[in-house]
């Protein structure tokens, strides 16, 4: 695994408690290092994620100013996943998938999402199976609305 995806997971499990613990209701779904001095943090709350959350959440981070620039986001339409629960709850959606074994990019309906590992339906290939641990990134798909 590339050291910028090791220091996203470093700073996922530092910023995740600090931040759900400050500001109640809100669960960060991902933190990801667009650049070397920018963070980007993608945060869900069941009553929305607006401005004035946001800003919230960003001065919790406030230690991190001095190395890093912050973004703070809803997780919009192509939410990302990252725990076993957020593919639990994307059953049957359609997904893509970064892996970190041999940089390996899957497309597909997450079929199951079991304790260890993910099965993804990724159509012609058939299905996979991912574990947990070699995700690097994973978005839901947005497919629009159909008519």
């Amino acid at each position: 695994m590339s050291t910028a995806f090791a220091r996203e997971r470093t700073l996922q499990d530092e910023i995740a408690p600090a931040v759900e613990s400050r500001v109640p209701g809100v669960e960060v779904l991902a933190v990801e290092l667009p650049s070397t001095n920018r963070i980007r943090v993608y945060i869900d709350h069941d009553d929305g994620v607006d401005h004035a959350l946001c800003e919230r959440v960003t001065y919790v981070l406030d230690a991190y100013r001095s190395e890093y620039a912050i973004e703070v986001s809803s997780p919009g339409p192509d939410r990302p996943l990252r725990k076993p629960e957020h593919f639990a709850d994307a059953i049957g959606e359609r997904v893509s998938i970064r892996s970190a074994t041999r940089k390996n990019r899957y497309r597909g309906v997450v079929t199951d999402a079991g304790e260890d590992t993910i099965t993804l339906d990724t159509g012609d290939a058939g299905e996979v199976h991912i574990p947990y641990e070699a995700i690097v990134r994973a978005n839901l798909i947005d497919e629009g609305l159909t008519t």
